[in-house]
């Protein structure tokens, strides 16, 4: 019963980054520089008014270097998984309750996955 259930853990795992995959990241980037950029930057070490993007996939939340986090977003411990980060993108205040991130989110699912192809080449 145990290895079945890891095993479902682990193939759950494994459909977001398919997910990723499904993302255009030449898009994504379009997106990125539209919407995102303002606010981000995708280069290491630079941060602006939220922190620096590059390497986020994989990364732990609250992992920047100087770069003050709320509260909320210091207690989510989940790494940016695809899946974490479609949802944080889609809803940002919704997904984790209390952060500092200001924007509404990004309905369009196509637009998400292109945003997290794009983000998934930074590194």
């Amino acid at each position: 019963m145990l290895r079945r259930i890891a095993l479902a853990a682990v193939l759950a795992g494994l459909a977001p980054s398919a997910h990723a995959l499904d993302g255009d990241s030449v898009a994504g980037k379009s997106i990125f520089q539209r919407i995102c950029h303002n606010c981000h930057s995708a280069e290491i070490g630079v941060n602006k008014v939220g922190p620096s993007l590059w390497n986020v996939v994989g990364r732990q939340p609250a992992a920047v270097p100087d770069y003050a986090y709320s509260e909320s977003m210091k207690r989510n411990n989940a790494p940016w998984t695809a899946a974490a980060l479609d949802a944080y993108i889609a809803d940002p205040r919704g997904d984790v309750h209390g952060v500092k991130m200001h924007f509404k989110g990004l309905a369009d699912a196509k637009e998400r996955a292109d945003v997290v192809a794009y983000l998934s080449t930074l590194k």
